[in-house]
């Protein structure tokens, strides 16, 4: 599935690698949303330093996008960079930020070639001038494109992103634009980040652990979560469908039920 020339990794297309099952044929969630989880132990386990985990998850990523764009899936949220990762050493926030810029030039160009259009959420304070410049050029690029839509959630926060909306709406209260007495779900989530963005079906997180990190906690509300033993730079489109087919056999009720009686009481 994947080549390296220099240090370029080149991935299939979509429909150039591994063929999707056929029973995952119109059954694809509509949003994915995907937390990157286990680059640094993974290069850790092999004696290399965190920063050749995250170069290994470039790869990953790449094909895990090709085999979402190949199953029809509209939405793939992904969780670059938190606003809890400036936590991490100086050195690793430095490389992460150089490399989200680096990936984000070297990649545009082939996503646009496989019709994704890109998003960006996020926050602006902290973030680094030049990777905001490098989200803009390829929302920008992307912008026409009909294809899956990729969400690169880079400084991104789920509690962060509720406050930012209440703060807007809470300006538009004031101001008189905002009725108080008629705020719904659906004035939070006009104000949310990416207003259009469907809520999240099928949430999966790498690595084993089994927790959701404040991403899309409002958006994901009743999604599905399956959390898998793979590090993130082990996972791959055939891991991606895997997934989805377990995401494809679940009841999903949203808080209804079916009586199963069928005898007396």
């Amino acid at each position: 599935m994947t080549s390296v020339v220099g240090d370029y990794v080149q991935v299939a297309a979509p429909g150039a690698g591994p063929r999707m099952p056929d029973s995952l044929k119109g059954k694809a969630p509509n949003h994915i949303a995907l937390i990157m989880d286990g680059n640094g132990r993974w290069a850790n386990e092999r004696g290399l330093p965190r920063t050749h985990g995250h170069q290994a998850g470039e790869a990953a990523l790449m094909d895990i996008i090709a085999g979402a764009v190949q199953a029809g899936v509209q939405y793939l949220s992904v969780y670059a960079f938190s606003t809890e990762n400036w936590k991490r050493s100086p050195q690793e926030v430095r490389f992460l930020m150089g490399y989200s810029r680096q990936v984000l030039r070297r990649r545009r160009d082939e996503l646009n070639s496989w019709n994704v259009r890109i998003h960006w959420a996020g926050r602006r304070p902290r973030l680094w001038s030049s990777v905001i410049k490098e989200l803009q050029q390829a929302e920008e690029l992307t912008k026409n494109n009909t294809g899956l839509n990729l969400v690169m959630c880079v400084n991104y926060g789920g509690r962060t992103e509720l406050v930012d909306a209440i703060k807007t709406i809470a300006a538009g209260a004031k101001e008189g634009r905002i009725n108080p007495g008629r705020i719904t779900e659906a004035t939070v989530s006009k104000h949310l980040y990416i207003p259009h963005m469907p809520d999240v079906d099928l949430l999966i997180r790498t690595s084993g652990e089994q927790r959701t990190s404040n991403f899309l906690p409002w958006q994901a509300a009743y999604a599905e979560m399956i959390f898998t033993p793979e590090a993130f730079p082990e996972y791959d489109r055939t891991t991606l469908w895997r997934d989805m087919e377990i995401f494809a056999s679940r009841d999903r009720r949203f808080g209804g039920a079916v009586d199963q009686a069928t005898g007396p009481l």
